[in-house]
């Protein structure tokens, strides 16, 4: 299935004013600071609680376990709301959460009621992320789609390297300030997306209510593929470095590469400005496949190096076109609901990650992210193939 997503003609201007969409893409970029930096701010938080900075990663769990039992229902309540209106609401309540947490922590509270109080923003985070997204499109023509989750991508890059070490610098000088500053950060979206009246949800349209149809479900699960082997790398990068005979602190070269990488990728996207017909997006997966193969091989520094490089190379092309389709493939009214679900997805893949490192080891997690990506390429290419075979009949 090919959308009629293209760059506009040479000469064209945009018909939406650029300052609301600059407003969009900081706005995307900042959302992701409390996820981004989580990692750091949690453990730092762990220590004084636990002495244990590992059961930072509790924190973690929570959030993204309550991030994919909340995302569609509470997508599904504001389904006739604002759009603005209800993802501003949403960051405020994921913001008073973790400002709980905080101080929570300053009084000593038992751990279990911070974990608590941590899920609650995780709750709310897919459906937040579904009312983001879908705001872009009330910005933006159609054709420029493309640019705009291009950049949104880098934007989102870019957080994912500076954030945690923001978390690590705010850490010194107090684990609770660092969480505090890192939450006031990203509500930066409740001030930054633009007023928009007319962003509700159109009435239902018949016979396109479907949430999980096949076609959806597909991009879902390659959504959850990739995921899967990106965090194999970000949440293994300690793992890797020891592997090599590195300090754990060495760890980050590993990510550093990924997000470079990713950020080209984004950039490129942005410069293209065009859908990618289904033959690049399987080549892109099939990229993807080797740079996770390469890496589970166990080869060496460099073909790790080079593994992630590749990965990251086609993440923003791949993410951009998911988006792109589930986009064309969802009703009107459940545009949200499908975002948060593309939210639920990428949380998904992490917590296979997060899981398989916990109980088994490193080599057998990245084996398992490649055979993931494996069969989501074989699976997309065979659909591909039966399609167009199907066409020339």
């Amino acid at each position: 299935m090919e959308l009629p997503f293209r760059a506009s003609a040479p000469g064209t201007r945009s018909k939406v004013a650029q300052g609301p969409l600059v407003r969009w893409l900081l706005a995307y970029g900042t959302f992701s600071v409390p996820q981004a930096a989580g990692p750091i701010a949690f453990a730092l938080l762990a220590i004084p609680l636990t002495g244990n900075p590992g059961d930072g990663a509790a924190f973690v769990l929570a959030i993204t376990v309550a991030q994919v039992i909340g995302a569609v229902p509470v997508a599904r309540l504001g389904r006739k709301s604002n759009a603005v209106s209800f993802l501003k609401a949403l960051v405020a309540i994921r913001a008073l959460s973790l400002i709980a947490v905080a101080v929570l922590a300053m009084i000593q509270a038992p751990f279990v009621v911070l974990i608590a109080a941590a899920a609650l923003s995780g709750l709310v985070n897919g459906a937040a992320f579904g009312f983001l997204r879908s705001v872009l499109n009330h910005l933006v023509e159609p054709s420029r789609l493309p640019r705009a989750l291009g950049l949104a991508s880098t934007l989102n890059e870019f957080t994912f390297v500076a954030a945690p070490v923001l978390a690590s610098g705010l850490g010194t000088i107090s684990p609770v300030f660092a969480l505090l500053m890192l939450t006031i950060l990203g509500t930066a979206p409740f001030v930054l997306v633009p007023s928009i009246s007319n962003a509700r949800a159109s009435e239902p349209v018949e016979g396109r209510g479907t949430l999980l149809a096949p076609s959806i479900i597909l991009w879902l699960a390659c959504t959850a593929a990739n995921s899967a082997v990106v965090s194999s790398i970000e949440i293994g990068s300690v793992s890797l470095a020891m592997r090599y005979g590195f300090a754990p602190s060495d760890g980050f070269i590993f990510t550093l590469a990924l997000c470079l990488a990713s950020v080209t990728g984004g950039v490129w996207v942005s410069a293209r400005n065009r859908m990618p017909r289904r033959f690049a997006v399987v080549l892109y997966l099939s990229a993807m496949s080797a740079g996770a193969a390469l890496i589970a091989l166990n080869l060496s520094v460099m073909a790790t190096l080079v593994g992630a490089v590749i990965v990251g190379c086609v993440l923003a092309p791949l993410g951009t076109y998911y988006s792109l389709m589930l986009d064309a493939l969802s009703a009107p009214h459940r545009k949200a609901e499908v975002f948060a679900l593309s939210r639920t997805a990428n949380s998904i893949g992490i917590i296979l990650t997060s899981a398989n490192l916990a109980l088994t080891s490193l080599a057998v997690t990245q084996v398992m992210s490649a055979a993931l990506i494996f069969l989501a390429t074989a699976t997309v290419a065979t659909i591909s193939l039966l399609a167009r075979a199907s066409r020339v009949r």
